[in-house]
């Protein structure tokens, strides 16, 4: 996969960057798409082939500042675009929380003054140009079910994404179901992801086995109430995947790790941007046209 730079946090604009070489507006001529994923911890995004389904430059990130209020935040989003040299052009973003009709509904792992704000209409203001948003997971699934690892699954699959928290899609007919935040799920007497998460494992210092004990726990509890046929395993810790899938068991449906690994919620957020621009004409719950849940504002 596509090797990533980042910016330091306390230096952003003065550092050299990806564009440097970039000419003016260099993705525009071959039909490419900005998608940019915000994260608990990070904020990374690139242009991306939405033919191949990857990225068409090397990724660029920042960490996301402390404390992540939307205007910080939306800084540290218009750096990264500007990274590439990019203006007036739709960019697809994803953020970790509920998403309708682009205004964020939880935070959960980001400052809590983004609950109901406008993030479409936010970042569209603060980049000049069309800004489509929709759920981390939710994009990260639609790549897999497009590019990666559910391709041509018709069945229930489920991706969660291990990170900062766990983020969870829901397809069923190749459908998204949107926004499930199945990271909130109770387990062991709390939510999931404050047991599970791969932040978890690193706070607290867990062996891969102990972790990998955590996580079938976890999906235990939810092939239980979803009967899934496959399970996606997504986020960093999918690069990792050797370490820590042959230790759990006793799970019923297929175990996969995310192909498109760390980088699938950026090509979601381009497809989401797409789609957007594309009007109609595609079907808003298929994984072509991410979902009708993701907001745009121009």
């Amino acid at each position: 996969m596509q090797s990533t730079h980042s910016a330091p946090q306390s230096q952003p604009q003065s550092q050299p960057t990806a564009s440097a070489a970039r000419p003016e507006g260099s993705g525009h001529l071959t039909g490419h798409v900005l998608g940019v994923d915000i994260g608990g911890s990070g904020i990374k995004g690139a242009p991306v082939d939405l033919v191949r389904g990857d990225l068409a430059e090397e990724r660029f990130k920042v960490l996301t500042p402390q404390p992540s209020t939307p205007d910080a935040v939306a800084d540290r989003v218009r750096e990264v675009v500007d990274s590439f040299n990019w203006s007036g052009r739709p960019v697809g973003v994803t953020f970790p929380g509920v998403v309708t009709s682009g205004t964020t509904r939880t935070a959960a792992n980001v400052d809590k003054s983004w609950i109901d704000v406008d993030t479409a209409a936010l970042l569209g203001e603060r980049l000049g140009c069309p800004v489509t948003v929709l759920n981390d997971a939710d994009a990260a699934g639609v790549a897999e079910m497009t590019f990666g690892a559910g391709r041509g699954r018709t069945g229930t699959v489920i991706l969660l994404t291990f990170g900062t928290g766990i983020g969870s899609a829901v397809f069923t007919g190749g459908r998204l179901v949107p926004n499930t935040e199945l990271g909130h799920l109770e387990l062991s007497g709390h939510e999931a992801e404050k047991r599970a998460s791969t932040k978890v494992k690193d706070d607290h210092g867990l062996t891969w086995h102990q972790w990998a004990h955590r996580v079938q726990k976890y999906l235990e509890h939810v092939e239980m109430l979803f009967s899934p046929e496959l399970f996606v395993i997504g986020g960093g810790v999918s690069r990792k995947s050797e370490k820590f899938l042959p230790l759990i068991e006793g799970i019923k449906a297929e175990i996969v790790p995310a192909q498109l690994q760390n980088n699938a919620g950026i090509v979601g957020a381009a497809m989401a941007a797409r789609a957007a621009t594309a009007g109609p004409a595609g079907d808003p719950g298929s994984a072509a046209a991410p979902t009708d849940a993701a907001g745009s504002a121009g």
